[in-house]
Protein backbone atom coordinates (compact mmCIF):
# COMPACT_ATOMS: atom_id res chain seq x y z
CA UNK A 1 0.00 0.00 0.00
CA UNK A 2 2.10 3.00 1.13
CA UNK A 3 5.65 3.84 0.08
CA UNK A 4 8.34 5.15 2.42
CA UNK A 5 11.25 6.76 0.59
CA UNK A 6 14.50 6.92 2.55
CA UNK A 7 16.88 9.77 1.72
CA UNK A 8 20.24 11.01 2.94
CA UNK A 9 23.99 11.16 2.47
CA UNK A 10 25.95 7.95 2.04
CA UNK A 11 26.37 6.33 5.48
CA UNK A 12 23.72 8.49 7.14
CA UNK A 13 21.86 5.64 8.83
CA UNK A 14 19.18 5.02 6.19
CA UNK A 15 19.39 1.22 6.31
CA UNK A 16 19.28 1.15 10.12
CA UNK A 17 16.22 3.42 10.12
CA UNK A 18 14.56 1.34 7.40
CA UNK A 19 15.00 -1.79 9.53
CA UNK A 20 13.62 0.04 12.58
CA UNK A 21 10.55 1.07 10.60
CA UNK A 22 10.08 -2.48 9.34
CA UNK A 23 10.11 -3.84 12.89
CA UNK A 24 7.71 -1.12 14.12
CA UNK A 25 5.17 -1.76 11.38
CA UNK A 26 5.36 -5.53 11.76
CA UNK A 27 4.87 -5.25 15.53
CA UNK A 28 2.03 -2.73 15.37
CA UNK A 29 0.17 -3.70 12.20
CA UNK A 30 -0.71 -6.86 10.34
CA UNK A 31 0.87 -5.62 7.11
CA UNK A 32 3.83 -7.11 5.32
CA UNK A 33 6.82 -4.81 4.91
CA UNK A 34 9.17 -5.02 1.94
CA UNK A 35 12.54 -3.25 1.91
CA UNK A 36 13.76 -2.51 -1.60
CA UNK A 37 17.32 -1.26 -1.84
CA UNK A 38 20.83 -1.39 -3.21
CA UNK A 39 21.73 -4.35 -1.00
CA UNK A 40 19.00 -6.55 -2.46
CA UNK A 41 20.31 -5.82 -5.96
CA UNK A 42 23.87 -6.68 -4.97
CA UNK A 43 25.06 -3.22 -5.99
CA UNK A 44 28.83 -2.64 -5.87
CA UNK A 45 28.53 1.00 -4.85
CA UNK A 46 31.96 2.26 -5.86
CA UNK A 47 31.59 0.78 -9.33
CA UNK A 48 28.00 1.92 -9.86
CA UNK A 49 28.31 5.47 -8.54
CA UNK A 50 31.45 6.05 -10.62
CA UNK A 51 29.51 5.39 -13.83
CA UNK A 52 26.46 7.56 -14.57
CA UNK A 53 24.88 4.99 -16.90
CA UNK A 54 25.26 2.16 -14.38
CA UNK A 55 23.81 4.39 -11.68
CA UNK A 56 20.88 5.26 -13.94
CA UNK A 57 20.26 1.55 -14.57
CA UNK A 58 20.26 0.82 -10.83
CA UNK A 59 17.74 3.60 -10.18
CA UNK A 60 15.51 2.21 -12.92
CA UNK A 61 15.76 -1.30 -11.40
CA UNK A 62 14.87 0.00 -7.94
CA UNK A 63 11.91 1.94 -9.30
CA UNK A 64 10.69 -1.12 -11.21
CA UNK A 65 10.96 -3.26 -8.07
CA UNK A 66 9.00 -0.68 -6.07
CA UNK A 67 6.31 -0.70 -8.74
CA UNK A 68 6.09 -4.50 -8.55
CA UNK A 69 5.87 -4.52 -4.75
CA UNK A 70 3.32 -1.71 -4.25
CA UNK A 71 -0.12 -3.20 -3.66
CA UNK A 72 -3.26 -2.71 -1.58
CA UNK A 73 -1.97 -4.29 1.61
CA UNK A 74 1.81 -4.12 1.98
CA UNK A 75 4.27 -1.38 2.95
CA UNK A 76 7.28 -0.74 0.73
CA UNK A 77 10.42 0.99 2.03
CA UNK A 78 12.89 2.20 -0.61
CA UNK A 79 16.30 2.15 1.05
CA UNK A 80 18.68 3.99 -1.26
CA UNK A 81 20.33 7.40 -1.51
CA UNK A 82 17.39 8.88 -3.47
CA UNK A 83 19.46 12.05 -3.64
CA UNK A 84 18.15 13.37 -6.98
CA UNK A 85 14.96 15.39 -6.72
CA UNK A 86 13.95 14.44 -10.27
CA UNK A 87 14.07 10.77 -9.27
CA UNK A 88 11.98 11.46 -6.16
CA UNK A 89 9.45 13.17 -8.43
CA UNK A 90 9.33 10.03 -10.61
CA UNK A 91 8.56 7.98 -7.50
CA UNK A 92 5.83 10.46 -6.59
CA UNK A 93 4.27 10.00 -10.02
CA UNK A 94 4.47 6.23 -9.54
CA UNK A 95 2.53 6.31 -6.27
CA UNK A 96 -0.04 8.71 -7.74
CA UNK A 97 -0.64 6.19 -10.49
CA UNK A 98 -0.88 3.39 -7.91
CA UNK A 99 -3.21 5.52 -5.78
CA UNK A 100 -1.31 5.00 -2.54
CA UNK A 101 0.19 7.44 0.01
CA UNK A 102 3.88 8.03 0.50
CA UNK A 103 6.22 9.86 2.84
CA UNK A 104 9.91 10.72 2.81
CA UNK A 105 12.27 9.97 5.70
CA UNK A 106 15.37 12.16 5.57
CA UNK A 107 18.32 10.92 7.64
CA UNK A 108 20.12 14.20 8.21
CA UNK A 109 23.79 14.01 9.13
CA UNK A 110 26.82 16.23 8.66
CA UNK A 111 29.61 15.40 6.22
CA UNK A 112 31.88 14.67 9.18
CA UNK A 113 29.51 12.19 10.87
CA UNK A 114 28.82 10.32 7.64
CA UNK A 115 32.54 10.22 6.84
CA UNK A 116 33.26 8.71 10.26
CA UNK A 117 30.51 6.11 9.85
CA UNK A 118 31.89 5.26 6.41
CA UNK A 119 35.44 4.71 7.67
CA UNK A 120 34.13 2.54 10.53
CA UNK A 121 32.58 0.08 8.09
CA UNK A 122 34.28 -3.06 6.88
CA UNK A 123 36.61 -2.22 4.02
CA UNK A 124 34.43 -4.06 1.50
CA UNK A 125 31.40 -1.96 2.51
CA UNK A 126 33.07 1.45 2.42
CA UNK A 127 32.65 4.15 -0.19
CA UNK A 128 35.96 5.43 -1.51
CA UNK A 129 36.58 9.00 -0.41
CA UNK A 130 36.33 10.19 -4.02
CA UNK A 131 32.90 8.59 -4.55
CA UNK A 132 31.70 9.69 -1.10
CA UNK A 133 32.67 13.33 -1.75
CA UNK A 134 31.08 13.29 -5.20
CA UNK A 135 27.76 11.96 -3.87
CA UNK A 136 27.68 14.54 -1.08
CA UNK A 137 28.38 17.28 -3.63
CA UNK A 138 25.56 16.08 -5.91
CA UNK A 139 23.06 15.59 -3.09
CA UNK A 140 19.79 17.52 -3.56
CA UNK A 141 18.24 17.92 -0.13
CA UNK A 142 14.48 17.32 0.15
CA UNK A 143 12.19 20.29 0.69
CA UNK A 144 8.76 19.84 2.29
CA UNK A 145 7.39 22.60 0.04
CA UNK A 146 7.74 20.18 -2.88
CA UNK A 147 4.75 17.86 -3.06
CA UNK A 148 7.04 14.96 -3.99
CA UNK A 149 9.06 15.48 -0.77
CA UNK A 150 6.00 15.76 1.45
CA UNK A 151 5.17 14.72 4.11
CA UNK A 152 8.82 14.97 5.14
CA UNK A 153 10.25 13.48 8.34
CA UNK A 154 13.77 14.67 9.16
CA UNK A 155 15.63 12.43 11.60
CA UNK A 156 18.92 13.34 13.28
CA UNK A 157 21.41 10.68 14.32
CA UNK A 158 20.29 10.53 17.97
CA UNK A 159 16.55 10.92 17.35
CA UNK A 160 13.97 8.25 18.11
CA UNK A 161 12.13 7.37 14.94
CA UNK A 162 8.68 9.10 14.92
CA UNK A 163 6.72 5.95 14.16
CA UNK A 164 3.28 7.26 15.15
CA UNK A 165 3.61 10.36 12.98
CA UNK A 166 4.85 8.33 10.01
CA UNK A 167 2.06 5.80 10.48
CA UNK A 168 -0.56 8.57 10.57
CA UNK A 169 0.90 10.12 7.41
CA UNK A 170 0.55 6.82 5.59
CA UNK A 171 -2.78 5.51 6.90
CA UNK A 172 -4.78 8.62 7.81
CA UNK A 173 -4.02 10.66 4.71
CA UNK A 174 -5.59 10.29 1.30
CA UNK A 175 -3.46 9.24 -1.62
CA UNK A 176 -2.66 12.07 -4.07
CA UNK A 177 -5.21 12.16 -6.90
CA UNK A 178 -4.10 10.89 -10.29
CA UNK A 179 -3.77 13.27 -13.20
CA UNK A 180 -3.29 12.84 -16.91
CA UNK A 181 0.46 12.52 -16.59
CA UNK A 182 0.14 9.52 -14.28
CA UNK A 183 -2.90 7.77 -15.73
CA UNK A 184 -2.48 5.32 -18.57
CA UNK A 185 -3.89 6.75 -21.75
CA UNK A 186 -5.69 4.51 -24.23
CA UNK A 187 -4.25 4.58 -27.73
CA UNK A 188 -6.73 4.89 -30.57
CA UNK A 189 -5.21 1.99 -32.47
CA UNK A 190 -2.34 -0.45 -32.16
CA UNK A 191 -0.23 1.51 -34.64
CA UNK A 192 -1.17 4.99 -33.40
CA UNK A 193 2.33 5.88 -32.20
CA UNK A 194 3.83 4.65 -35.46
CA UNK A 195 1.40 6.79 -37.48
CA UNK A 196 1.99 9.79 -35.23
CA UNK A 197 5.75 9.55 -35.71
CA UNK A 198 5.56 8.93 -39.47
CA UNK A 199 3.02 11.62 -40.33
CA UNK A 200 4.65 14.39 -38.29
CA UNK A 201 8.01 13.55 -39.88
CA UNK A 202 6.42 13.76 -43.34
CA UNK A 203 5.01 17.21 -42.51
CA UNK A 204 8.46 18.42 -41.44
CA UNK A 205 10.05 17.18 -44.65
CA UNK A 206 7.32 18.87 -46.72
CA UNK A 207 7.98 22.17 -44.94
CA UNK A 208 11.74 21.90 -45.49
CA UNK A 209 11.31 21.08 -49.17
CA UNK A 210 8.79 23.88 -49.68
CA UNK A 211 11.06 26.44 -48.01
CA UNK A 212 13.67 25.83 -50.72
CA UNK A 213 11.42 27.40 -53.36
CA UNK A 214 9.08 29.62 -51.32
CA UNK A 215 9.32 33.21 -50.16
CA UNK A 216 7.96 34.76 -46.95
CA UNK A 217 4.17 34.99 -47.16
CA UNK A 218 3.72 31.85 -49.27
CA UNK A 219 1.10 29.38 -48.10
CA UNK A 220 1.31 25.62 -48.13
CA UNK A 221 -0.97 24.91 -45.16
CA UNK A 222 1.56 26.79 -43.05
CA UNK A 223 2.03 30.51 -43.63
CA UNK A 224 5.71 31.30 -44.02
CA UNK A 225 6.32 34.70 -42.52
CA UNK A 226 9.96 33.77 -41.89
CA UNK A 227 12.40 30.97 -42.47
CA UNK A 228 12.03 28.13 -39.97
CA UNK A 229 15.09 26.04 -39.16
CA UNK A 230 14.96 22.29 -38.60
CA UNK A 231 15.96 22.51 -34.93
CA UNK A 232 12.91 24.65 -34.15
CA UNK A 233 10.64 22.35 -36.14
CA UNK A 234 11.94 19.25 -34.38
CA UNK A 235 11.37 20.85 -31.00
CA UNK A 236 7.77 21.68 -31.91
CA UNK A 237 7.31 18.16 -33.26
CA UNK A 238 8.47 16.65 -29.97
CA UNK A 239 6.08 18.89 -28.04
CA UNK A 240 3.19 17.96 -30.33
CA UNK A 241 3.93 14.23 -30.01
CA UNK A 242 4.05 14.47 -26.21
CA UNK A 243 0.71 16.26 -26.14
CA UNK A 244 -0.95 13.93 -28.65
CA UNK A 245 0.12 10.81 -26.74
CA UNK A 246 -1.96 12.14 -23.86
CA UNK A 247 -4.88 13.11 -26.11
CA UNK A 248 -4.93 10.52 -28.92
CA UNK A 249 -7.28 11.07 -31.83
CA UNK A 250 -9.66 8.35 -32.96
CA UNK A 251 -8.70 8.92 -36.59
CA UNK A 252 -5.05 8.93 -37.61
CA UNK A 253 -6.08 10.78 -40.76
CA UNK A 254 -6.53 13.88 -38.61
CA UNK A 255 -2.94 13.90 -37.34
CA UNK A 256 -1.54 15.88 -40.27
CA UNK A 257 -4.10 18.70 -39.98
CA UNK A 258 -3.74 18.77 -36.20
CA UNK A 259 0.04 19.10 -36.48
CA UNK A 260 -0.22 21.85 -39.10
CA UNK A 261 -2.66 23.78 -36.87
CA UNK A 262 -0.30 23.32 -33.94
CA UNK A 263 2.62 24.67 -35.96
CA UNK A 264 0.61 27.65 -37.18
CA UNK A 265 -0.29 28.60 -33.62
CA UNK A 266 3.24 28.04 -32.33
CA UNK A 267 5.05 29.91 -35.10
CA UNK A 268 2.95 33.06 -35.16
Amino acid sequence: MPLIVMCGYPCSGKTRRAEELKVCFEQNTDRKVHIVGDAALGVEKNTVYADSQKEKNVRASLKAEVERKVNKGDIVILDSLNYIKGYRYELFCLIKHAQTPQCLVYCLTSDEVSTTWNTNRDAAEQYTQEIFDALVLRFEAPDSRNRWDSPLFTILKDDTIPFEDISDALFKRKAPPPNQSTQSQPLSSSNFLYELDKITQEVLMAICNAQKTSVPGDLFNIELSRSINMAELRKLRRQFISYTKMHPTENSGHISNMFVQYLNKSLH
